[in-house]
């Protein structure tokens, strides 16, 4: 397995286990929608990053972008569901309040992969 794919992995996998734990936080809590917004975000997208890496050893023209935005697609779902969690377990925000710069790296993280996907793979 390549590199970046055991990185993306290595990252997609307490993503997901996050999400779960979050999930199960949100049912156990009052006003919980917060909580289940950030576990529904970890869970999507660490499942999506298991795709992107298993695809990555594929792709030979636009590696690098997919990677890229993979990577654009942890940081911003990090960003975005630490700074939910913490508003409902806290009460404060991630460095001022991070979700929408979160939510920004998401969406170009996946214009990314669409970037990458219509670069022709030969050379």
């Amino acid at each position: 397995m390549l590199l970046s794919s055991r990185v993306l992995l290595g990252c997609a996998a307490p993503m997901g286990a996050a999400g779960v734990m979050l999930a199960a936080m949100a049912t156990h809590l009052t006003g919980g929608g917060i909580l289940s917004t950030a576990a529904l975000f970890l869970l999507l997208h660490a499942a999506a990053i298991t795709g992107l890496a298993a695809m990555v050893p594929h792709v030979q023209r636009g590696r690098t972008a997919l990677i890229g935005a993979a990577a654009l697609i942890i940081a911003g779902t990090l960003l975005f569901s630490v700074d939910l969690a913490l508003r409902q377990l806290a009460g404060m925000k991630l460095l001022g309040g991070t979700a929408p710069f979160g939510g920004g790296a998401m969406i170009v993280g996946w214009l990314g992969v669409a970037i990458a996907a219509l670069m022709p793979n030969h050379r």
